[in-house]
């Protein structure tokens, strides 16, 4: 049985300028679209929990994985092109994290379940790459290069047929891993 825990509270908040100046906007649960809130973001601080941040409103566009710290310069320091326009807290997970993965959209071609970190798709399925998934259990980061690297991309409990509706068109993921921190 999974225990998601979805009482557990995260904490971050937003600064429009880099060093954590200028206006703020303090965020408690997940926002679709920031714009309302503030007219750009360039530090963030999270106090408590874990976050995806997205470039682009309706979690939509490059992501970035933020846990607790201060990011004084997330621009820089994440590799992100944009401003933050929305974000999603990712609750805490304990049980078995389960996803099958497809090499082709519409869960076609080759499938393998996993239940552990993959640092290379390529090399322990022999699949060129991974266009679709299932996630059954758990929430997991998925990497369009080996070894964790690349830009990436949240998944959380659901089916995605085609990654192409998330904003990720001609992406491919070549490594997967659980989210495991303590984000509290």
């Amino acid at each position: 049985m999974t225990n998601t825990g979805m009482n557990m509270r995260g904490k971050i908040t937003f600064y429009e300028e880099k060093n954590f100046q200028g206006r703020s906007y303090e965020c408690m649960n997940d926002c679709s679209d920031m714009t309302s809130n503030l007219s750009r973001c360039q530090s963030c601080r999270v106090e408590s929990g874990c976050f995806m941040v997205y470039d682009r409103s309706n979690y939509m566009g490059n992501q970035c994985f933020m846990k607790k710290g201060e990011y004084s310069d997330y621009m820089s320091m994440m590799g992100m092109r944009d401003c933050i326009k929305s974000c999603r807290m990712i609750p805490m997970h304990r049980g078995q994290f389960r996803m099958k993965i497809y090499e082709k959209e519409n869960f076609g071609g080759q499938s393998h379940e996993m239940m552990e970190d993959c640092d290379n798709v390529m090399d322990r399925y022999r699949m060129n790459e991974c266009q679709s998934c299932n996630v059954m259990d758990g929430h997991w980061l998925m990497y369009e290069q080996p070894q964790f690297r690349g830009k990436m991309m949240y998944m959380r409990p659901g089916e995605y047929r085609n990654f192409m509706d998330m904003g990720m068109s001609g992406q491919r993921f070549m490594s997967m891993r659980r989210i495991t921190d303590s984000c509290n």
